[in-house]
């Protein structure tokens, strides 16, 4: 299973916030939509992507007000996203979310974005590929 079928099967819709939001608004927005990770615009184009991790680290580092912060001010920059693309495989990627220690990748196609996959996807369709496995065989052995 590849990035492309995990999109089509959870959908392509991402969540997004500006640069310039405060944190408050970030972690509101997450809260709500129960998600841990929100792409960041930065005048239409993607700027970066901010966690749930990144607003804790924040607030465990940070000796300012916390409602002054803002998301690029601690954003992770586009230019040190790490990304995937559509034909990637599910091992591929889970290899590096697990290596790199991230829980969210933006799907990227032709420069394009095209969608977001977190490890929970990406493990889900790992298990359903295990799954027919198992099925296969026992049906090749019984």
């Amino acid at each position: 299973m590849n990035m492309r079928d995990i999109l089509k099967d959870k959908g392509r819709d991402v969540t997004t916030i500006e640069a310039e939001s405060g944190i408050i608004v970030a972690a509101q927005k997450m809260a709500d939509r129960k998600i841990g990770a929100l792409l960041v615009e930065d005048n239409g184009k993607l700027g970066g992507i901010i966690t749930e991790r990144d607003i804790v680290i924040a607030v465990a580092k940070t000796e300012c007000e916390f409602k002054f912060l803002r998301v690029k001010d601690i954003m992770i920059t586009s230019k040190n996203l790490i990304v995937s693309e559509p034909d990637d495989s599910e091992d591929q990627v889970m290899a590096v979310m697990i290596q790199k220690n991230i829980r969210h990748m933006p799907i990227v196609e032709g420069g394009e974005l095209a969608g977001m996959v977190s490890i929970r996807d990406v493990v889900r369709a790992h298990v359903q590929k295990l799954r027919a496995q198992v099925r296969f065989l026992a049906d090749f052995v019984g």
